[in-house]
This record gives structure tokens, sequence and C-alpha cells, in this order.
């Protein structure tokens, strides 16, 4: 291969042109660059609004590139098959992309990584979806974290590399390969009637990212930590994980802007700051055992009797919101209108199906990944399994949150509740009304109805679970 012949830029999780070690290394090279997305079965796989959603940082990072005199190719089919196909198009002597960490990608990537070695093409995986690379990370004895606080306290004050500029320009080939056209992959389609809801919750690309990051460090990191427990409250929160999620910005530069407002945010920085290293924490965990994302991380879990059949009218009342719980529902509403849910509201909704309905984590991670768009693997599978008494770090089985309870200390004047719950009000919010329109009609739901009777009481749910806990520890 000469040694002008193009790179190959293979993007997936790192929609965005800053802070972008692959890029960077690429555009040095002086080389031409092709800016590659493959529609592969990763992608195929990926859940409903987590689909949707990623074609529309396809769209816009499209649109970034095209600003710097560049283009992104798409193509559908198998990952190593495309590359190959492109190689020979174009004569690239080089494929480069970002590391990815779950099993799915990572098998992927070193199937893709040991071919095209083999067909003497330089195949290279970059850092930039994490802080820390997995594999840097380890306690006094040389293994990896099981514990998060030990995690924060070993990388907290580590020394991490400035944030990279995005490139002025990126050197473009002679001549293009054909792409596909974004609109025939019908990303969200699967979505039907309910895209047109979500779409419009979602902050979208680069630039957008970046300006979430800024509002929320200027005006509300410094109270983050007493906010971000209040479901009710519309901006308590950062909102950053729908676009960490698909690299519109990098956990570096969220870093670094954290650190930089410790001084005079402190312990809202700080928290800020430990989130990111909980994600981290999920990765880490992901990367080392990756049978936390669909097996139980503590084996002993196995001998669980929990429920696994989803058609369960339980199960269908949770996922529709209409449990009679008012947290949860509202919660479950929440996360059909807007492809999100209040952090809060994920663990009372995980913890009411793990235990109230005393139902297998893997329904609700399932139900998860197919209506949050800002689904990510790693947390989704940690922070279920958390829940659920089965992971790493996680919370006992026995300690049942109180969804009653819990609603009156975190939205005492009912703003969330208000928000996402239509039946009970004769002039229910938009927002609540909205769920109507996004849910599939076969559901037969009208804000006319009458709110259900709890299908499981809090206290009912909790003796329930404790029973069941009894039964598995003592057997």
């Amino acid at each position: 291969m000469s040694e002008n012949s193009p790179i190959l830029l293979w993007f997936r999780r790192d929609l965005r042109l800053s802070d972008h070690p692959a890029m960077d290394a690429a555009c040095a090279t002086g080389r031409p660059v092709i800016p590659v997305f493959i529609h592969d079965d990763v992608v195929e796989n990926t859940g409903a609004a987590a689909k949707m959603r990623w074609g529309m940082s396809i769209a816009a990072q499209a649109a970034a590139l095209h600003d710097k005199g560049s283009r992104l190719i798409l193509r559908r089919g198998d990952a190593l098959a495309v590359l190959r196909d492109l190689v020979r198009e174009t004569g690239a002597g080089a494929v480069w992309w970002s590391r990815l960490y779950d099993p799915e990608c990572k098998d992927r990537d070193t199937a893709v990584k040991s071919a095209l070695t083999d067909d003497g093409i330089d195949a290279k995986s970059h850092a930039g979806h994490l802080l820390f690379e997995p594999w840097t990370v380890e306690t006094g004895s040389g293994g990896f974290y099981k514990v998060y606080t030990p995690m924060w306290k070993n990388v907290r004050d580590r020394q991490l590399p400035d944030s990279i500029s995005a490139p002025s320009t990126v050197p473009a080939p002679d001549q293009w390969p054909d792409s596909d056209d974004l609109d025939d992959w019908q990303m969200a389609a699967a979505m039907q009637r309910g895209a047109d809801v979500v779409r419009p919750w979602c902050t979208v690309g680069e630039d957008a990212a970046i300006q979430r990051l800024a509002t929320f460090v200027q005006h509300r990191i410094a109270d983050y930590q007493k906010n971000r427990d209040i479901p009710g409250m519309k901006h308590g929160t950062s909102g950053l994980s729908e676009n960490l999620t698909y690299g519109e910005i990098s956990p570096l530069t969220c870093w670094h802007a954290g650190w930089r407002a410790m001084d005079r945010a402190g312990t809202g920085a700080e928290t800020f700051l430990k989130e990111l290293v909980w994600r981290e924490f999920a990765y880490h965990l992901i990367y080392h055992t990756p049978r936390i994302v669909d097996r139980n991380w503590r084996e002993e879990w196995d001998g669980f009797d929990w429920n696994t059949d989803e058609r369960l009218a339980e199960v269908k009342a949770w996922k529709q919101g209409r449990t009679g719980i008012r947290f949860v529902d509202a919660a479950m509403r929440e996360m059909y209108v807007t492809g999100t849910m209040h952090n809060r509201g994920r663990m009372i909704v995980a913890s009411y199906l793990t235990k109230h309905l005393q139902c297998d984590w893997r329904i609700g991670q399932r139900w998860f990944a197919d209506c949050l768009i800002d689904w990510d693997p790693a947390s989704n599978a940690i922070g279920w399994q958390w829940s659920a008494g089965s992971g790493p770090d996680a919370t006992p089985y026995f300690r049942v949150f109180n969804p009653v309870t819990q609603l009156d200390k975190f939205d005492g004047d009912r703003d969330y509740v208000r928000a996402w719950l239509a039946e009970e009000y004769s002039n229910p919010s938009d927002t609540a009304l909205s769920y109507f329109e996004a849910i599939p009609e076969h559901w037969g739901m009208s804000p006319d109805d009458t709110y259900p009777d709890p299908v499981v009481a809090a206290d009912d749910g909790r003796k329930a679970a404790l029973d069941a806990y009894d039964r598995f520890k003592n057997g």
C-alpha cells in the first residue's frame, strides 16, 4: 500500500469531530481520510428508540463533516465485508476506529482487525469512548475493581490529557466511493407513530452537546447533588447521557469541564465527576466480566426463582405505565414520551419490577433497550443488576424501595406525577396527554380512563420480596 493511500475512518459511537483521537491521528498523517458508518448487525439489533436516535446522530455527523469539506460514507451489511469492499474501491491502506468494550462489539472488532491485518491492511483501534482504558485501572492486588468507591478514589486525581480540538479540515480523497442514502435505512421505522412524539425531545449532534454541557456547568452544576434526585425539576441533571451514548461529546471533555467548575461548584461538581466514573465502572466491568450483559454477575443468583414470563398481566401493566403506583407509572410514561427517564425513576421502576413483582431483571433491561434514546449496553446492564441485587456493588435485594414514600420524599408537590399522569386530572398537562399519542393504538388506553388500583401494593410487594429472599437464602 502507498504511504499516501486513504485511511478509512470507521465511525460507530463516536459521532463527533473534537476530542477524537482516531480522527486526529488520521488527519495528522496528511493522507486522504474517508469517514464511514456501517449499518451492520450491531446497529440492526439496536432497540427502536436508540436506533432512531442513532440515525439522527449520523445525520448530524454527516453535516459536520460536510462543513469540513468531507463526507460520511454510509454502507449497509456485514462490517468486515463492507470494509473489504471499500478497501478495494478506494485503495485504502488503513482502517482506524474508536474502541468499544461490550462483548458484541469486541467480538466483531477483534474479528475485523484480525482479518484486515491478514489482508495487509493497517487495522488500528484508538481510545476515546472512556476516560481510562479498562486495563489501566487496577486494585492493589492487580485485579479490576468490583466496588465503585475504591475505583473512584483510585482515579479521582489522575492527570488526563487535554481535549483535542476538531481538525480545521479533513483531507479528502480525489474520488469518493458511493454511499447509501440515510433515509433508505428507515432507522425510525420501529418507533411507528411514537417517533414524532419522541423526536422533539432529542438534543442531537456535537454542537448541541457542547452547548448542553456549557449551560449545565454555568448554571446548574453547583446544585447538581441536591437537584439530581428531584424528578419533577426540569433541569436538575445534565442530560448528557444521551450525547455520551453516541459519542457526540467525549467523557474527557465533560471531565475537564467538571474539574474547572470545582472551585465554585464544590460538591455539585464532584458529584458530576463521580457520575462520569460510575459510567467508567460499568464499562470496566463489562470489559472484564462480559457476562454482566445477560447473566447474573453474582452467579449464585442463578438459583433465585425469578418470574420470567413477559406475558404476565403485571409485566404488561408495568410496561404500559398502569401499575397503579404513581411514581412507577409516571417514570414509565416519561420514558415512552421523551426516550429518557429520570435516574431516580429508573431506580424505582427497576426495584418495583424485580422486587415487588419479582420479575427477572432482563425483562426490564430489554424494555429499556427498546425505549431509551440514551440506551447504553454497560450502564443499562449494571443499572438493572444493581437494582436486582445480582450485580457487583449492588443494592441488597432486601433493600426494597417503597415507591409511595419515595414519591412523597422526592415529588412532594406532585410536579412529576402531574407532568406524566393524565387520568386523575381534569386538565391534564400536555406532556401527560402526549403519552397517548405515542403508544401503540392497540394498547387501547385513553386519558379518560380511571386510574388503576395497584397491581401489587407497596407494602404487600415488600413483604413478598423479603419472603422470596428468605426462601432463596435458606433454600
